[in-house]
């Protein structure tokens, strides 16, 4: 009864939060019928995720959002719904699903909110993916179906106070004492972390080599303070991890691979999912504007029937059909374990970018009406904001993909 009590409190509905009437119509643009790519199971899976988020997240979101409340009540249905590890075997409580279906999931839930799809990428890409990628079977039996039911919040730990772009710069650190490894340094800018139940951490050993390792809370030394005052992302949490001699047992450590390279393979499958996850914002600012354009008069006649209206509809259905048609190309190379780092990052820039744009060019067609919470462009704006700059920032991945078209590092 007592194990019941604490998982009720700790999913406890923020009371400040009050759900909204509201009719949430969306249905994604198909200009170029992308539909016909998809198969059953993808239709089946992105409807779930839909209907989902229209009924538990749209009446509710903007409260969140100006109250900066996370609604960490929904954690068991995003698990119900299969959200979490959605690509992770299913002897490991994950769903099977191919690439395409998770970057269904991930445009479905940021077309609800980029913070809580920031929330679910981290579980299935950057906690549950390097798990079930670099560690042991123990680990995967312990770990894999607790994250994938929701019984368990996970968060990944790489960016420092001071290294950001450059992760190799890293000063967290573990020795070995013997029969447990010594960890002290900082992350920050750490999704999940307040919340969270055990954390993957990057650090360096002895002879700098770089290694995960999985922390749970409750360790002594190990604490997790919350970012405040945010202007973005209000509706996830954002904190710190602080190691303070935190002893980790030698069996947290993910011993299946180390270096730089590990990390960044959790990235290449995060920024994969942030590719599809930003054409969700982007779809919903330009519905939402094409709605708003063709019900509001002036000049005794609807705004759509302008030409400068027309021209900014027309431009942002250009961008995210060019969006859509380059994550599901992605996405079959995915599923063919042939997609690069560069051609990840080339989505993920592009389409984030696109998504920026087209929440401006939505705000400035409603107007006044734009920067209210009565429509969600604004918040998709703040949101895209941080989406814009996390897991590598714009700059960074034109860099990425400049190293590749001529061989040569713009940075070290």
């Amino acid at each position: 009864m007592q194990d019941t009590l604490v998982v009720e409190n700790k999913y406890a509905k923020d009371e400040r939060i009050k759900a909204r009437n509201v009719n949430d119509t969306f249905e994604s643009p198909d200009f170029y019928q992308i539909d016909d790519l998809l198969d059953e199971e993808h239709k089946i899976v992105r409807k779930s995720i839909r209907d989902f988020i229209k009924k538990e997240l749209t009446p509710i979101i903007e409260e969140c959002a100006e109250h900066n409340v996370f609604p960490r009540w929904l954690i068991p249905k995003f698990a119900e719904i299969g959200a979490f590890g959605p690509s992770i075997p299913e002897e490991y409580g994950g769903s099977g699903m191919d690439y395409i279906s998770y970057g269904l999931i991930m445009q479905e839930v940021e077309r609800g909110d980029s913070g809580l799809r920031s929330m679910a990428s981290v579980q299935s890409s950057l906690v549950m993916y390097p798990i079930w990628k670099f560690g042991n079977e123990a680990q995967r039996n312990k770990y894999l179906p607790k994250l994938a039911s929701g019984e368990m919040l996970g968060c990944f730990g790489l960016t420092e106070p001071n290294h950001g772009s450059n992760p190799s710069g890293m000063t967290t650190n573990y020795k070995d004492m013997g029969d447990h490894y010594l960890l002290n340094g900082a992350k920050m800018w750490i999704t999940n972390s307040p919340e969270a139940d055990i954390a993957v951490v990057w650090a360096k050993n002895e002879e700098g080599r770089i290694h995960g390792l999985i922390v749970e809370r409750g360790m002594d030394g190990f604490s997790a303070p919350e970012i405040h005052n945010k202007w973005s992302l209000r509706a996830s949490v954002t904190g710190e991890l602080v190691f303070d001699n935190v002893k980790v047992p030698k069996e947290n450590l993910l011993p299946n691979k180390s270096g730089l390279g590990a990390p960044m393979m959790c990235l290449d499958s995060a920024r994969y999912g942030i590719a599809w996850g930003a054409l969700g914002a982007a779809m919903d600012c330009y519905e939402t504007a094409r709605r708003y354009s063709i019900e509001r008069q002036q000049f005794d006649r609807p705004i759509a029937s302008f030409q400068l209206i027309q021209k900014k509809l027309a431009e942002m259905l250009t961008e995210i059909t060019k969006g859509q048609l380059l994550v599901w190309r992605l996405g079959k190379l995915m599923n063919e374990g042939k997609a690069t780092t560069a051609q990840i990052s080339l989505a993920k820039r592009n389409n984030v970018e696109i998504a920026l744009q087209t929440a401006r060019e939505a705000r400035q067609i409603l107007g006044g009406m734009g920067i209210t919470g009565e429509y969600p462009i604004m918040r998709h704006m703040m949101n895209l904001e941080s989406v814009i700059t996390y897991e590598g920032t714009h700059d960074i991945h034109l860099l990425i993909l400049g190293r590749e078209l001529t061989g040569v590092p713009a940075f070290v």
